[in-house]
């Protein structure tokens, strides 16, 4: 075992044993209660020593009739009235604030209500808890009090819960006897919805983002590229950026991609650094990867317009925008970064607010784990300053997640508000949590390392900033009832709700303008075509030099043959002179005749010497060849 695992082992081990004695300290302590609660119940119903001589002794009828146990044990109280006192002057706001709950000390104590300040809910919040501990509720519990006040919400809906809110709620006496046990005064109440999903993939208004908006940064994130990587596809984005090639769906980046490996595009790059084609290779396998997990329908137009998330109804209420995301649960790294990316297109489009009385938006980040998990340091550094600043923007952010330590450090610095439903710590890890967890809050009259495993469902620890920018006292707290259905929506509502929004004309048709995809194809294509007619150009002034190095060739076999012809010609007629003179000299002596000047007619070299036997000649000796040159 190497050193690193020892300590580890170690470190896991000590985890291990430090739980094991807060769990044994923890029961005891409970124990202990109980058995204090017990007596403390038996000595109040025990009955005065007088009163108990003066009774009868009852009869064994009496003694039939008589119950013998005890009514059951208020639970212990962790705090005393002056902590009491304490939390309820801590809470007791002037402002409008949201309604959480009712103090719990020992029992619920209706007089001393939980609040939050509305105008500190854009300084942003957490709500954790373990899985079955009540967080989607209490999402819906401040969603429907936000939209009552005015203050439109954007949350996603990862399991289709918070769908409820859109449907008025159904009473029943477990839930009266609850609320009424907080001091709420519960209503049926249903808040003014819209259902959105990611790239139509769901029931709701289609939302896009073209590629461009969506950045290198996040695209980067979704497709998990290395640092390398992600500083090569920031300079493929600056290349699209100023060559006028519009980035608007992955077939667009794809291209341009595809287009800076090729030969004509490595020079479009020199200036700028250049890209391997390795890393366009690993970047390009990723995209078509990504397409073809279903991710290629998320990009494209009409993009959506985020303050399509700032509206209220006539009647002044916010306007709940739920994001259906069931379709993409296999996508976390598509769906977080895709929030974030609508965090950051409301971050450049809203103007410096500063301090509102309430903000513009809240906006709920469910499954909040999921953007941080693998993020690069550039990455988590854009999520930190966008969280600090969009405060002035009048946007508020509330993560929801497991554990506060899935929200890195420099971000749950900025969180003003908290709500920690119930923490396990079945694991050394989970008490390593538990341990970070209750070291991150204010001092206060509880255990908390036992009351963070005790909280029942639907209970939570809360502390919030108050209105002068100050935490309050923490404070155990059962928290209140949603007003609408605690059930999902039924899906006929929900498409009928769809169907009859405004949004759905503007944003439900998916728009294929001209993009680099197709601005590329057309240059690369007028390109092949000028190469082609270049190569078709020399091809045909090759091929006329050849058929003019074939016709000279020709030409000069031709006069050669020509010329051969006529020595050949020549000759004969000269052997046929002296032929004739040979002749002619024999007929004279056999005749015995003299000589004379003039030579005797020679018929043969007559016929050859005509000017008709010489182009006759001419003629069949060019008919043979073919070489006669045309004039």
């Amino acid at each position: 075992m190497t050193d690193d695992a020892l300590r580890i082992a170690q470190e896991e081990a000590a985890a291990a044993v430090e739980a094991a004695r807060q769990a044994q300290e923890a029961a005891e302590a409970a124990l202990k209660r109980a058995q204090d609660a017990a007596l403390a119940a038996a000595a109040e119903s025990a009955p005065e020593p007088a009163a108990a001589a003066a009774s009868p002794t009852p009869t064994s009828a009496t003694a039939a009739t008589t119950p013998t146990s005890a009514p059951a044990p208020a639970a212990p109280a962790p705090l005393d009235p002056a902590a009491v006192d304490t939390i309820r002057a801590g809470y007791a706001f002037t402002g409008p604030a949201l309604e959480m709950g009712a103090l719990v000390n020992g029992d619920p104590d209706p007089s001393t209500q939980v609040r939050i300040p509305i105008a500190m809910t854009n300084r942003h919040g957490l709500v954790a808890g373990a899985t079955g501990t009540g967080k989607t509720k209490t999402l819906q519990v401040l969603a429907e009090q936000l939209s009552a006040a005015g203050v439109p919400v954007f949350a996603a809906d990862i399991k289709g819960d918070l769908s409820g809110i859109a449907t008025p709620g159904a009473s029943n006496d477990k839930l009266l006897s609850r609320t009424q046990g907080i001091g709420q005064a519960w209503q049926s109440i249903a808040s003014p919805t819209e259902y959105f999903s990611l790239g139509g993939a769901g029931k709701g208004i289609p939302i896009r983002a073209t590629v461009a908006g969506f950045g290198p940064l996040l695209m980067s994130k979704v497709l998990g590229l290395n640092d390398t990587q992600e500083s090569s596809l920031g300079l493929v984005f600056h290349y699209a950026d100023k060559a006028g090639l519009p980035l608007l769906d992955l077939s667009d980046l794809r291209a341009v991609l595809t287009y800076l490996a090729s030969p004509d595009g490595k020079a479009e790059l020199t200036d700028l650094g250049g890209i391997s084609p390795q890393t366009v290779g690993v970047i390009l396998r990723e995209l078509i990867t990504f397409a073809d997990q279903g991710a290629d329908v998320f990009f494209g137009e009409t993009e959506i317009d985020t303050a399509e998330f700032l509206r209220t109804t006539a009647d002044g209420k916010g306007l709940v925008s739920l994001l259906e995301v069931p379709g993409v649960a296999d996508k976390p790294a598509l769906y977080s970064t895709f929030l974030m990316w609508l965090l950051a297109d409301l971050y450049n489009d809203l103007p410096e607010v500063g301090d509102l009385d309430k903000p513009k938006l809240v906006f709920f980040f469910d499954e909040a784990h999921l953007l941080f998990r693998d993020a690069s340091k550039d990455f988590l550094a854009s999520i930190t300053q966008t969280v600090r600043l969009i405060r002035s923007k009048g946007v508020g952010i509330f993560f929801v997640t497991q554990t506060p330590k899935d929200v890195p450090g420099e971000v749950l610095a900025q969180l003003g508000s908290r709500v920690q439903h119930q923490l396990r710590a079945f694991t050394p890890d989970d008490a390593k949590a538990l341990r970070a967890t209750v070291s991150t809050y204010p001092k206060s009259g509880y255990d908390l390392a036992e009351v963070l495993q005790n909280l029942a469902t639907g209970e939570a620890i809360v502390t919030v900033m108050n209105e002068k920018g100050a935490p309050s006292p923490v404070a155990w707290t059962r928290l209140r009832a949603p007003q609408g259905s605690m059930s999902p929506t039924p899906d006929a509502q929900i498409d009928a709700s769809v169907a009859a929004s405004p949004l759905l004309p503007k944003y439900g048709a998916v728009i294929d303008r001209e993009s680099a995809r197709e601005i590329l194809t057309a240059k690369l294509n007028q390109a092949s075509a000028e190469a082609a007619a270049a190569a078709q150009a020399v091809a045909d002034a090759k091929a006329r030099a050849e058929a003019d190095a074939a016709a000279a060739k020709a030409q000069g076999a031709a006069e050669k043959q020509q010329a051969k012809a006529q020595a050949d010609y020549e000759k004969a007629q000269a052997r046929a002179q002296r032929e004739a003179q040979a002749e002619a000299e024999r007929n004279r002596r056999a005749s015995g005749t003299r000589t004379t000047s003039k030579a005797a007619p020679n018929i043969l070299v007559d016929v050859l010497g005509s000017k008709a036997t010489q182009s006759i000649l001419t003629s069949v000796v060019s008919g043979i060849f073919g070489t006669r040159r045309r004039r």
